[in-house]
Parts: C-alpha cells; structure tokens; sequence
C-alpha cells in the first residue's frame, strides 16, 4: 500500500502565502502522477493542480498564476505553493498520487487525509 502525508495548512490572511507539502512512502514501485485537490464545504471535491513524472503540469483555471505544483521524484513528495491567497481558496487539501505498488500492480489512486487551507478577510 501507498500512504500519503500532508504537511503545510494552516490559517493565513488575503494575500498571504502558503506551501503545502505530501511524502508518499510504502510499497511503491512507480508513480505515475502527482497532484492536489481540494473540498470546501458543501462542495464537491475539485482539482487544484497535478504534475507527472515528466513534469507536466496541469492547473484548475481559478489557481493559474496563483498555486504552482512542484515534484522531488527522489523523495516521492509534492509540493503546492500558494500564492496570493484568496478567502474562496479555504478548504481541506488532499494529496493525491496515481502509482503502481508492485510492477505487476494496475495503477492505482490513492489519498491523503488532508490538510485545512483558511484564508481570512
């Protein structure tokens, strides 16, 4: 199995900045993909951001020019920094990562617990 810890939410003002960290550990054999969501609530969870192992990236339209995603292959950890942080950004994040256990394993989801993101007025 794969687990995934978060690191990083916590309360910041308008404007401010955060980074928010995930380490996968366990029995992993590949990943294919890393990435960020989060739900507010009464929402829907949505995607923020998601980056593959050749680096391509892909972001929701509300975070462009705001979040950047960044991956450290070597240690199987995300990165989200947060930038100009909007009171609409306040949810609980979730890491995500798509991999195989095992070189026989299907590709797999899995997730985080989440971390609480509020961003205040």
């Amino acid at each position: 199995q794969v687990q995934l810890v978060e690191s990083g939410g916590g309360l910041v003002q308008a404007g401010g900045s955060l980074r928010l960290s995930c380490a996968a550990s366990g029995s992993i054999f590949i990943i294919k993909r890393m990435g960020w969501y989060r739900q507010a609530p009464g929402q829907q969870r949505e995607l923020v951001a998601t980056i593959t192992t050749n680096d391509n990236t892909n972001y929701a339209d509300s975070v462009k020019g705001r979040f950047t995603i960044s991956v450290d292959s070597a240690a199987n950890t995300v990165y989200l920094q947060m930038n100009s942080l909007k009171p609409e950004d306040t949810a609980v994040y979730y890491c995500n990562t798509q991999a195989r256990p095992t070189a026989i394993s299907a590709i797999l989801d899995y997730w985080g617990r989440g971390t609480q993101v509020t961003v205040s007025s």
